[in-house]
């Protein structure tokens, strides 16, 4: 396959997973990641079941997202090489409702010699600390990242992150679920929230607005309200309106930073805490 074919491949993967996760489940995309050698694999939505040793048998590393202690027993049996344990807090779609802090421990108990990365408010160091001393191997860190350099996101989307405080997100059961149904998630909260709260929170099919376009992208085309779409740079129109996927962590987003020096950041601060204790 040559160069950009491959980019063509794997961004059809990319944008499957992100719209039709369900489709995962046949293995067609699996098949497109092994075929070139990709050599990570990570299962986010639902339990891939055999998919894990297709992966596996084929040399890749395979992480799992987990929102509770026995999904965590499941993926170790299924053969997974690390657990990812979300907690509630994370932005964007959410796994469970058992908040990071009590969840950690409770898997890290059950999987054995299986790492387990910790995700769901973590920022910077200091959240880093605490979940390595809930015995987590490591962090998954999401929204600190939107405020990147490197993250290709809208500038107003960018705007949000930077002013919100840690109780400007909400977490909602199904809203932005045009693309996504039944996937329970976390965002800004914006006027598409609000004014379906006033409107007293009426099913898909009865909100307010539904169906109409409030934006449009060079890439995606038309987007409708409560689309589940993360707003790139080339998307025009009502971007307040949009998803706008945030964890409670972005309280403690404040600037953009490249993303090697976010990192190199939390690390000092790990050490410094290191130190006093």
């Amino acid at each position: 396959m040559t160069l950009g074919r491959r980019q063509n491949a794997l961004c059809i993967v990319q944008r499957s997973f992100g719209d039709y996760p369900r489709r995962l489940l046949d293995g067609s995309f699996l098949d497109v990641c092994l075929a070139e050698k990709v050599p990570i694999i990570h299962f986010f939505w639902r339990e891939p079941g055999a998919l894990v040793r297709r992966a596996k048998e084929a040399g890749a590393i395979v992480l799992q997202t987990v929102a509770s202690a026995n999904m965590a027993r499941r993926a170790v049996e299924s053969g997974v090489d690390v657990v990812v344990a979300q907690g509630w807090e994370a932005g964007g779609h959410v796994r469970g409702t058992v908040a990071t802090l009590p969840l950690i421990p409770a898997v890290v108990d059950v999987v054995g010699t299986t790492p387990v990365v910790a995700a769901g408010g973590i920022a910077d160091g200091r959240g880093l600390a605490a979940v390595l001393a809930l015995g987590a191997a490591g962090a998954w860190i999401g929204t600190r990242f939107l405020a990147s350099q490197e993250a290709t996101i809208h500038p107003r989307y960018r705007e949000r992150l930077l002013s919100a405080t840690e109780d400007d997100t909400v977490f909602l059961e199904e809203l932005f679920d045009v693309g996504w149904s039944k996937a329970p998630h976390r965002v800004l909260r914006n006027n598409t929230v609000e004014t379906w709260e006033a409107a007293g929170r009426p099913p898909s099919g009865a909100r307010p607005g539904e169906g109409e376009v409030i934006a449009r992208s060079g890439s995606e085309g038309e987007i409708v309200r409560y689309r589940c779409y993360t707003p790139g740079t080339d998307a025009e129109g009502d971007i307040d309106a949009l998803s706008l996927w945030a964890g409670q962590s972005v309280g403690l987003v404040s600037e953009i930073k490249p993303a090697g020096e976010i990192v190199a950041q939390a690390q000092s601060t790990l050490g410094k805490l290191v130190q006093k204790s």
